[in-house]
């Protein structure tokens, strides 16, 4: 498939390269952070190509990938990004590397090549789930569910090796959650060109808020973890996790740290209803992180490239100040999606695995919200506009 181009909004004009393949993808969550676009004269174009890791684990597929970097000369350096899983199982099955685009756009920005990862079982990708090898949660084994999950990590790695926009001498992971685990389980089997890693709200085993399925099993598992971790981390849990909550999280922080681990350990302040949100909240965090890969000397670029800028596509009429935010930021994220609005409401899907999806869902957002003598209709798909 062609690559295709958008340009930027009337602030600036960015170009952003699109490169999928034939196949929809479903995004986790709709992502409101990311809508200030920077003012700038310079174009830059941003590559966004899918990929399937080949691995006979991960068969018949392989794993399900998303490469994006800044069409710069040279090779980037390599950050491997990962996700978490949902509570409700279900969901596994519609994770997508398109989730985690915003991420993956803010290393791309400052100049590194992002792979973002889908683990074996989880949305595409082939082979058993990390669940199916961490004993449940009736006899949980934490650690051997980490070193499963960590294992496509090192999988993705050796793949983005033999890229040519890559330079895998310097290489850091990223995990949200059970990513964030599995992120912690790499560094204690290390492999060549890891430098740097950052868990985000890492763990496994919630049930629900405030409940774990076993606490000392978790904790046991970041203990282990340290014993040969010995690669410069930066954690992050926010305040307000139900998760993984601050107490909990600084007993993770204390197992790891107790047998050598290397760990900077970040109390992020609260965000959203629940702080286990954290990574999707991208300037909530951008601060930091750009301050540890500074300490570690792994600042590529002097200053970040400029912000995606949002489409210069004219908004639905009638929306709210709120509703506006919402369409710009839907403008921004990937493929197969759609937006709705009443009169007074609006709801919006994005990255479904197809058009339609993405149209039902948005419509059920949008109905979920407005009274009920209200009527909506999807009025943009793909941010193309659709008449009423």
């Amino acid at each position: 498939m062609k690559a295709k181009r958008r340009s930027g909004s009337r602030c600036s004009r960015t170009t952003w390269v699109r490169d999928t393949s034939a196949r929809a993808r479903v995004l986790l969550c709709v992502l409101l952070a990311i809508l200030t676009a920077a003012a700038s004269a310079k174009a830059q174009r941003y590559v966004e190509r899918e990929v399937s890791i080949p691995w006979t684990l991960a068969m018949p597929g392989g794993l399900d990938a998303l490469l994006v970097y800044a069409d710069l000369p040279g090779k980037h350096p390599l950050v491997v990004i990962t996700h978490g899983s949902s509570r409700n199982m279900e969901q596994h099955a519609e994770v997508s590397p398109w989730g985690l685009l915003p991420q993956a756009l803010w290393f791309a920005r400052r100049g590194w090549a992002a792979l973002v990862v889908v683990r074996r079982g989880y949305g595409r990708s082939g082979g058993e789930a990390d669940s199916l090898h961490g004993g449940g949660c009736r006899r949980p084994d934490y650690e051997t569910a980490g070193n499963y999950s960590a294992e496509d990590l090192r999988v993705a790695i050796d793949y983005a090796r033999g890229l040519a926009e890559v330079d895998a001498t310097r290489v850091v992971a990223v995990g949200v959650s059970t990513g964030g685990l599995a992120t912690v389980a790499l560094t204690a089997r290390a492999p060549a060109g890891l430098v740097a890693a950052i868990n985000f709200a890492g763990g496994r085993g919630s049930r629900a808020d405030h409940d774990l399925c076993d606490e000392d099993n978790l904790v046991h598992a970041f203990r282990s973890f340290g014993k040969h971790s010995r690669t410069p981390m930066l954690w992050i849990y926010a305040q307000n996790d139900k998760f993984f909550w601050p107490e909990l999280a600084q007993k993770f922080d204390a197992a790891f740290r107790s047998q050598g681990g290397l760990d900077q350990f970040v109390l992020a302040a609260p965000i959203g209803e629940d702080g286990h949100s954290l990574f999707r909240h991208v300037s909530a965090w951008s601060s930091t992180v750009d301050e540890f890969l500074a300490g570690q000397k792994l600042t590529v670029l002097a200053e970040p490239l400029p912000e995606i800028a949002i489409p210069n596509v004219p908004l639905p009429a009638g929306l709210s100040e709120e509703g506006v935010r919402a369409f710009q930021s839907y403008l921004l994220l990937g493929p197969n999606k759609a937006f709705a609005t009443s009169e007074h409401e609006f709801g919006m899907s994005v990255a479904q695995m197809t058009t339609d999806d993405a149209r039902r869902k948005a419509l059920e957002n949008c109905k979920h919200a407005a009274p009920n003598n209200e009527t909506c209709a999807i009025v943009s798909v793909n941010n193309a506009s659709v008449e009423r």
